[in-house]
């Protein structure tokens, strides 16, 4: 299992790291710059990674094929993947080209608004590429090979840290296009992924038949039904569990821009904990399906918990560094002592739901893995929408408690969610050498 969890969760984490850079190398422009990134990602990704969620399919299909030793049927769930993004990306650039348009009905700082628009239409060209990224990387995953992901992300930063420096502030005569800049080079990070995951899928794919020009072939819309059977309740899922926290940033947004700057950095300290566990559920989606697919339900099970087990072991030492160190790891984002002294409260709260936050991510990939995506996407409906996020306004907004009311009612929500999913996991699993869920 960490032969698989420690790559891919080093992906997430250079995955990460691009909006670490972005936020940083922004953070010179002051706190209307910050927050006006962090409300252009929550929006851009809301939506987004809904499109990024329908070829989670793959996880299950590839590596269930794999599993059975059928390569060819790996490659046609690629093929699919491929079409999928070709037919998702001309959708979500028209409605991306609306977003600035809802967001001023959102009632956000002016100054903030402002700045939010031109970063949220640049960052939209690169949709295309994300999305063809993220199908090759579901295919590589799916048969094991790890590491190309791990190199591809992490050598990404690279890309993206030069252009950030070149297009931010203006070097070697380029413009100082400060925002705008920060999206540019995201969307040329994006570029050389698609394209180096490509050349990795060629290469192990060389000897093979029909090797990578498959991917010209006839689309297969019995494939892709299945694909989006699969990856819509797992997109849906991740739509709601990011759309609460895009909420929330929304609403932040409505309070002072130092207050906003807080949330964005203590919520990207959390994203960047939260990679390692992300990382390890794609793992246990991947061991878990060669484990179906080898006919070993047992081994499934026990991929599963092993998985749930390495990242509580690490999400318990993340919250003990966010209750020892919260003002030294906010003063790598700013020096603003008021945004600091807000953020030192948030990342209180996110130690606090940083065990749970480990066990739901990690719980999804391993139902994932077994083609369980519906009742993950139920429970953080239910968990979110019904009671996190209506929580959260109250405890802001009518109980006067600002930021850290919104951490509140999502800290709150992750627990239950977290504890329903265990669950979820334990109930499914313990079914697994059931011959009819094997045939299923």
């Amino acid at each position: 299992m960490l032969a698989l969890a420690i790559p891919v969760a080093l992906a997430e984490l250079g995955w990460m790291a691009m909006s670490v850079v972005d936020t940083i190398m922004v953070g010179s422009l002051g706190p209307v710059a910050i927050g006006a990134i962090g409300i252009g990602n929550s929006a851009y990704y809301t939506f987004a990674i809904f499109g990024l969620g329908l070829l989670l399919g793959l996880d299950t299909l590839v590596s269930q094929s794999y599993g059975a030793r059928n390569r060819v049927d790996c490659h046609r769930s690629l093929t699919q993947g491929v079409y999928i993004a070709l037919f998702l990306t001309p959708l979500l650039t028209i409605l991306f080209a609306f977003l600035p348009r809802l967001l001023s009905f959102a009632g956000l700082n002016s100054q903030v608004s402002a700045l939010t628009r031109p970063f949220l239409l640049t960052l939209m060209t690169g949709t295309l590429p994300l999305l063809l990224y993220a199908a090759f990387r579901r295919y590589l995953q799916g048969i094991g090979h790890v590491r190309p992901v791990m190199f591809v992300l992490v050598s990404a930063n690279l890309v993206n840290w030069f252009f950030n420096w070149l297009l931010i502030t203006g070097h070697w005569g380029a413009p100082a296009l400060g925002v705008v800049g920060s999206a540019l080079s995201t969307c040329m990070a994006r570029v050389y992924m698609a394209a180096m995951l490509a050349f990795f899928i060629w290469w192990f794919e060389r000897g093979l038949q029909p090797g990578l020009r498959g991917l010209f072939g006839k689309p297969d819309f019995g494939r892709i039904k299945l694909l989006l059977r699969i990856g819509l309740p797992a997109a849906s899922q991740i739509l709601l569990e990011i759309g609460a926290f895009g909420t929330a940033a929304l609403l932040a947004g409505r309070l002072r821009p130092v207050d906003l700057a807080a949330h964005q950095i203590a919520l990207m300290c959390a994203a960047v904990t939260y990679m390692v566990p992300l990382g390890t559920a794609s793992a246990a989606a991947v061991a878990v399906g060669h484990a179906i697919g080898r006919g070993e339900p047992h081994a499934a099970r026990r991929s599963g918990f092993i998985a749930i087990g390495i990242a509580c072991a690490f999400m318990l030492c993340s919250a003990a560094a966010f209750l020892l160190f919260p003002r030294e790891i906010l003063q790598i984002y700013t020096r603003d002592a008021r945004v600091v002294t807000i953020g030192i409260g948030l990342l209180f709260l996110a130690a606090a739901f940083q065990l749970f936050d480990g066990i739901q991510t990690v719980a999804t990939g391993a139902l994932r893995g077994i083609g369980n995506t519906r009742v993950p996407m139920l429970i953080n409906l239910a968990g979110y929408w019904l009671f996190g996020v209506p929580l959260g306004y109250l405890l802001c907004f009518r109980f006067r408690l600002g930021v850290y009311g919104l951490w509140c009612g999502l800290t709150l929500a992750l627990i239950v969610i977290a504890l329903l999913l265990l669950r979820t996991w334990q109930k499914d699993s313990g079914a697994l050498a059931r011959p009819s869920l094997l045939r299923t």
